[in-house]
């Protein structure tokens, strides 16, 4: 079991990191936070750079945290609250799937985020190095994360994003890079 837990925990958590980086700093294809932010403004967010940088610090802190199992449930929440905001703001009104723009991968994400919080890091992790691992995993640490993540995505949705926001798809809101 502490095998298959690391290795989706590394699946996951490199593959958020990477996709924080993108958005922080422009690489593996990334627009950065400029760019990222053109794509942020256009599903209505107030501060859209400094949104780009906040989901960007959430998916690359979060990936590296997940990764190395260290702070696992902080890791789960920064994830999870970033794939809540995502299916809120883009994939929602297209359904279930992936392949029509749905929120099916992000639901995934957000659940094994949401599951690795409950199940813990693991015996290969920093947690359990440092011997935290009994003290930040559980059921309640899972359900935590799920309640949490949820009311944080409520309340960026909410406040976060200006009320008039206009109805466009991915393509729509992906940033012009000259």
């Amino acid at each position: 079991m502490s095998y298959g837990i690391l290795l989706v925990r590394l699946a996951l958590g490199l593959t958020l990191a990477a996709h924080g980086a993108q958005k922080l700093f422009g690489v593996f294809g990334g627009y950065g936070p400029r760019g990222t932010g053109g794509f942020f403004a256009g599903l209505g967010f107030r501060a859209p750079v400094l949104m780009a940088l906040a989901a960007g610090a959430a998916e690359f802190g979060g990936g590296l945290l997940l990764a190395t199992g260290l702070l696992t449930p902080l890791g789960a929440f920064a994830v999870a609250i970033v794939m809540l905001n995502a299916i809120g703001t883009v994939h929602w009104r297209n359904g279930f799937w992936n392949t029509g723009g749905g929120f099916e991968y992000n639901f995934v994400i957000w659940a094994t985020a949401v599951g690795i919080a409950a199940i813990g890091p693991g015996r290969f992790s920093l947690d359990r190095l440092i011997g935290w691992d009994d003290n930040v995993s559980g059921l309640w640490w899972g359900v935590a994360v799920l309640a949490l993540s949820a009311a944080a995505s409520v309340v960026t949705l909410t406040f976060g994003r200006r009320r008039e926001t206009a109805s466009v798809t991915q393509d729509e809101a992906a940033p012009q890079v000259a």
